[in-house]
């Protein structure tokens, strides 16, 4: 019987994309013989899930969770918006949303936390669960935030399950203010936040290759009006500001008023909550940003099908 070393189950977990712990069993069952393995596993149905990596996963939930000064977004990526509506894909995202808060918002490392009521990780549960629908799935990304004292804030657009849907917000609220007010003015800011999509807390936080990228064509579209250059970098830096106020949240128009900017409501929130208030980060996912969707061109398949057949 060959020994069953760590490498021979990370190189089983590679070839079949099956649990660590079913790798183990698999090894166990036929005496360390890695082909036997594979072929334990697929006769169990573990080992599809690698058949199905290569499938671009882009539809699926963004799932929250929160307790007190600390809350985390996780989003968690499936082939089809059906997959979605499925229970069991529904509690796992929710699970590894509660299991995110204990983290730091590695996302690595919450794939190797270990999921509650089993005996393997997040992502070994990941994987039985892509086995069990069909589907290519993906637990994409994880932020995690929190506070000394006030509250983290969490909001889901158009949520299809309590913390679960397609936009979740989370808002960090420094103060030492009353808790219920805070999480009120939390959940507002948050409303606003999954609106008006905002890139940066404030500017500062811009990032600086955008910021150039932007104020390159800003001077480019001044140049062409054909004002004289000493007026150009006047032009740039008003639009600059304009700039500002569309990506930097605390420069943004409050969208429920239409007519204060975030930084001046929480501002005046002080006086309601009996103490000074900090909006110190915020974080939106919106699901499957970012991710390039395969484009199927239906005529174009039949017509390469028709061909090779010819």
């Amino acid at each position: 019987m060959a020994e069953i070393t760590a490498s021979l189950v990370k190189e089983l977990r590679e070839k079949t994309g099956a649990g660590m712990m079913d790798c183990k069993k698999a090894l166990n069952e036929t005496q360390g013989d890695l082909e036997g393995a594979v072929d334990w596993l697929r006769k169990k149905g573990l080992a599809a899930a690698a058949k199905k990596s290569g499938r671009v996963a882009a539809e699926g939930l963004v799932a929250v969770a929160t307790e007190g000064t600390k809350g985390a977004v996780v989003e968690v990526n499936a082939e089809t918006d059906f997959v979605a509506r499925n229970d069991k894909f529904q509690g796992y995202a929710a699970t590894v949303a509660t299991l995110a808060l204990a983290g730091s918002g590695d996302v690595e490392a919450l794939k190797a936390a270990a999921y509650p009521g089993t005996a393997h990780t997040a992502q070994d549960e990941l994987t039985a669960l892509i086995a069990t629908v069909g589907e290519n799935m993906n637990l994409r990304r994880s932020i995690t935030l929190s506070v000394n004292a006030g509250v983290v804030v969490s909001y889901v657009h158009s949520a299809i399950a309590p913390g679960l849907g397609k936009i979740g917000v989370l808002v960090a609220l420094e103060s030492t203010g009353d808790a219920a007010k805070l999480s009120d003015l939390g959940k507002q800011i948050a409303m606003h936040i999954a609106a008006a999509r905002p890139e940066a807390l404030d500017i500062a936080d811009v990032d600086t290759s955008a910021l150039d990228r932007e104020r390159n064509v800003l001077i480019e579209q001044a140049r062409a009006t054909g004002k004289k250059e000493e007026f150009i970098g006047k032009m740039v830096e008003g639009r600059i500001r304009k700039y500002y106020e569309e990506v930097c949240l605390l420069e943004q128009v409050y969208v429920i008023d239409g007519e204060t900017k975030v930084r001046k409501i929480v501002e005046n929130a002080a006086k309601d909550v009996g103490a000074p208030v900090t909006l110190t980060a915020f974080a939106r996912f919106a699901l499957g940003e970012g991710i390039e969707k395969a484009q199927s061109d239906f005529a174009a398949e039949v017509a390469a099908t028709a061909a090779g057949q010819a």
